[in-house]
Parts: structure tokens; sequence; C-alpha cells
């Protein structure tokens, strides 16, 4: 039996952070897992990056792992807020980062 692998959520959040900062569109990603159908990526954006409004995938949750951002649909804002899982709905949205902040992005893709 293969011996699961183990990811310092906290180091990657770190490392992700200083490459958002030294980056000038200030944001940096990492596919963390990818097994299937399910993907983790870790997304560091700094204070007023953002992603742009795209389609939401079949399933979707983003954990805060630290600062504040604000998810947009159809024009309303939901600020999002750390130490917290939140659910993505499957419509077009964006996010805004409010302060430097780091997240952890699931998906499942079909």
């Amino acid at each position: 039996m293969t011996e699961p692998v183990h990811v310092d959520l906290r180091a990657l959040a770190d490392e992700h952070a200083a490459k958002a900062a030294a980056s000038p569109h200030g944001r940096s990603a990492h596919l963390v897992l990818h097994d299937g159908v399910l993907r983790q990526t870790i997304i560091a954006l700094t204070a007023g990056s953002s992603l742009d409004e795209h389609n939401a995938p079949a399933a979707a949750s983003l954990q805060v792992l630290r600062g504040r951002v604000s998810l947009t649909i159809a024009g309303r804002r939901q600020e999002l807020t750390s130490d917290r899982l939140y659910p993505i709905p499957q419509e077009r949205h964006g996010l805004l980062a409010n302060e430097d902040t780091v997240v952890l992005l699931t998906t499942v893709t079909v």
C-alpha cells in the first residue's frame, strides 16, 4: 500500500504569499492535489488583486487560510474570512483580495 502524501498547507501558504508579493500580477497558484476529478489548488493574492469572473466547475469550495476576500457573483459581493470553508455556487464568479490572502480551492470537474 502506498503511503499517503502529507501537504504542509502553512508552508505552501507562506511560499505562495511570497511569490504573489513578488509577482507583478499579485498572485501565485499551485496545484496541490490532482486525483481523478478532484483538484485542490492553493492561491495567494495580494491586497487588491483579483481573479476575473469565470465559470464555476461542477462543484467547488473555497477555504480561506489567511486574509479576507470577496466572492463576486452577479454584481453581489460576499466577504469570506479566514478559517472558514465556503461553497462556491454554480454561477459565474470572481474573487477580489481585500487584504493579502491565501485560499485553498477544491474543485470537482466532470
